[in-house]
């Protein structure tokens, strides 16, 4: 079985390439370009460097969501293309579920943190037992607070990753009341290589959908949407990162 993955759901561009257990290549940037100019440019560059012939592909692997807007559609729009073209399944994978598997077998639980703004987060709480990923919080967007809260409450040591920890680190350090980490460079933003390690179970579970049929899951309302709930009275603000449109 071999797979491409796509991650550009926050400000990390990631391909990566999996055949069986075994990973290929990954090409991951973390640099402030659009994906639109970063994302079929490593694609290819990565499929030159492993002679990668598209046609093999069984399936392509992206980060449903959440995340950026226009980076969720960027890449969904890119694996639909891919897809439509290859003739080959989709495989959508949370976003934050992705992020958790970055520290497969961690003691005590992950928590990974997406900077949704406004103090909120796209966030869940993960542990590894028995040699699965058990989620204990289904991925979710809430104000840190709440998930800080449940954490205390489980009473586990806990791994924090993602880009929302430089944002969170001081109120973290402040309110949680139990052992706690924060995950090193190599290891605490998005990659598509852990897209890629879930997709390969999910598509022996049979969990794959028709490209034309994939849609991004944003787990929070537009900037349209947004600004139009505050116009009738609502609130609520968060889910973009610079540049996004929300539209």
């Amino acid at each position: 079985m071999k797979l491409l993955a796509l991650e550009s759901s926050g400000l990390v561009a990631s391909v990566a390439v999996v055949e069986d257990d075994s990973l290929i290549g990954e090409y991951t940037v973390n640099y402030k370009k659009t994906h639109s100019q970063t994302l079929l440019p490593m694609l290819d560059a990565l499929a030159a460097m492993i002679e990668l012939d598209l046609k093999t592909l069984d399936a392509i692997a992206v980060a449903k969501g959440p995340g950026s807007f226009t980076g969720l559609r960027i890449g969904s729009a890119t694996a639909k293309g891919l897809g439509l073209a290859l003739d080959v399944p989709l495989v959508e994978v949370p976003t934050v579920d992705a992020l958790a598997c970055n520290l497969w077998g961690a003691s005590g639980v992950v928590v990974p943190l997406m900077d949704a703004r406004r103090s909120q987060t796209y966030t869940g709480i993960y542990a590894f037992e028995g040699g699965n990923m058990q989620v204990l919080v289904p991925q979710c967007a809430v104000p840190v607070a709440e998930i800080v809260e449940k954490i205390n409450t489980l009473g586990r040591e806990v791994t924090f990753l993602g880009d929302g920890v430089p944002v969170f680190r001081e109120y973290l350090e402040e309110s949680v009341r139990v052992p706690f980490l924060f995950a090193p460079a190599h290891l605490n933003r998005q990659r598509a290589g852990a897209v890629a390690t879930l997709a390969c179970e999910y598509m022996k579970k049979g969990l794959t959908v028709r490209a034309e049929v994939h849609r991004p899951e944003y787990l929070r309302l537009s900037q349209a949407e947004r600004e139009r709930q505050a116009a009738n009275g609502g609130q609520d603000g968060a889910g973009l990162l610079p540049g996004d449109t929300g539209a």
